[in-house]
């Protein structure tokens, strides 16, 4: 039984983080009071492949890598009620996003509610200077006026399709799928 069809193996996914990277590098000039928060669980995963090619791309020493975090949204979803949710504790980098350049990543950008709720989220640790959005995938279909600074890979998809992503991470060879 297929899984589905494929949009992006491991070598196009890697390109594709290279690509945001230095689109990100080039936008901000620099990493200079930038942190990366992913939406857990697959946006922390990536926003950690984000930081570590920048870090590579800027030379950071073993003291002085990009800080990344990890945010769990449970509590601000506003479908709490329908979904069954393991509550995880957030982990933001010094406790505060402050005066800080945000690298908001998640893996797939759909109604834009999991970026609204996100948001609210990040407000309740401090007020940071930007944020700007960066997604593996956007699939359209907006609910919400909420659009991706980055975008990996932009596909047009019906709304009874899911978009499937796998890393490594969860132990699945990289891979974005449409079933």
């Amino acid at each position: 039984m297929s899984e589905g069809r494929m949009v992006m193996d491991a070598k196009g996914m890697e390109r594709a983080l290279n690509r945001m990277a230095h689109q990100i590098l080039e936008r901000n000039r620099g990493v200079e009071g930038m942190v990366f928060v992913g939406i857990r669980a697959r946006g922390d995963c990536l926003g950690k492949r984000l930081a570590s090619i920048l870090d590579k791309l800027e030379g950071s020493s073993e003291n002085d890598r990009l800080p990344i975090g990890a945010l769990d949204i449970t509590m601000y979803r506003d479908d709490i009620e329908d979904v069954r949710h393991e509550v995880r504790a957030s982990d933001i980098p010094g406790g505060t996003i402050s005066n800080k350049n945000v690298i908001l990543v998640d893996d797939v950008l759909y109604t834009g509610r999991t970026i609204r709720a996100a948001l609210d989220a990040l407000m309740g640790y401090g007020r940071p200077k930007s944020i700007q959005l960066a997604v593996l995938v956007d699939r359209g279909h907006r609910e919400l006026p909420i659009s991706a600074d980055y975008a990996a890979l932009e596909i047009e998809t019906r709304r009874d399709e899911e978009v499937i992503v796998n890393l490594a991470e969860y132990g699945k060879e990289d891979s974005v799928l449409i079933k």
